[in-house]
């Protein structure tokens, strides 16, 4: 279970990772943000928002129309 949840359902790039951003800003250093979007497009971002920013991506699925992504704040 995420520390923390996010919801950025309805939202288009790229408001669903500077959401994110700001979110993981407030959170603590190791703790988990569950991020739901439906964006189609936030699969990739968020792989390179991680990729790029050090965070952790420790899960991602997709139930119905909703992206459900795990990020775990490394730095």
């Amino acid at each position: 279970m995420a520390d923390q949840i996010l919801d950025a359902k309805g939202l288009n790039c790229p408001l669903p990772i500077l959401r994110t951003k700001k979110a993981l800003k407030d959170l603590a250093v190791g703790g988990s943000l569950e991020v739901l979007a439906t964006d189609p497009g936030a699969v990739k971002d968020f792989e390179a928002f991680c990729r790029t920013t050090g965070n952790e991506l420790v899960s991602s699925a997709v139930e119905g129309d909703v992206f459900k992504f795990v990020i775990k704040r490394v730095n």
